[in-house]
């Protein structure tokens, strides 16, 4: 594919909307729709190097029992699913520290330890390119209801066992549904 050009077609909040041009292996013209969290794309340069967007926590209790999940309504789905804590990586912040304070301001519980981060990975290949890194770590502390700023979050640990029941009869994000059943069945 060759690239041709990019044209931000609306500025969102939070995402915006682009078209990219491109000529396809028999040179036929083709546009190309996405969605990104950079504002500022406007050169091959720029949509090819992407620095990473936000994190998402994969983390367990001390005795390594346990997993914590967050029940979140989500607009877009018009239903309550279960997944990981999550958030936005502020300008400046590193993934880990995004993690600390995203996993405290989602749950109230606190990270003790940052096990690994790894490098950021594609969030949704064929309609952005948003990069989430994932952070893996302990946690200690008390749960808090979070029903701020647009979010509705009840987050709890969960053993093997209850993860494996949950993975049966309730809709998770495609991240959490995937470890969450390779970890379940350890």
């Amino acid at each position: 594919m060759e690239y041709e050009k990019i044209e931000k077609v609306y500025d969102g909040q939070y995402l915006d909307y682009y078209l990219v041009t491109y000529r396809d292996r028999s040179g036929h013209e083709k546009v190309y729709e996405m969605v990104s969290r950079d504002k500022e794309i406007d050169t091959r340069e720029k949509l090819y190097d992407h620095s990473t967007d936000a994190v998402v926590m994969i983390v367990n209790d001390p005795a390594d029992e346990h997993v914590v999940l967050v029940r979140e309504f989500r607009l877009e789905l018009g239903k309550t699913i279960f997944g990981f804590p999550a958030g936005l990586i502020d300008p400046g912040e590193t993934a880990a520290e995004c993690a600390v304070r995203e996993l405290k301001e989602e749950t109230g519980l606190d990270m003790v330890e940052v096990r690994d981060v790894l490098k950021g990975a594609f969030s949704a290949v064929g309609i952005s390119n948003e990069t989430t890194s994932c952070v893996i770590g302990t946690a200690t502390g008390s749960f808090s209801h979070v029903d701020e700023g647009g979010e509705e979050i009840d987050a709890a640990w969960y053993s093997k066992e209850e993860v494996r029941q949950l993975i049966k009869t309730e809709h998770f994000g495609s991240w959490a549904q995937a470890y969450c059943y390779m970890w379940s069945r350890e």
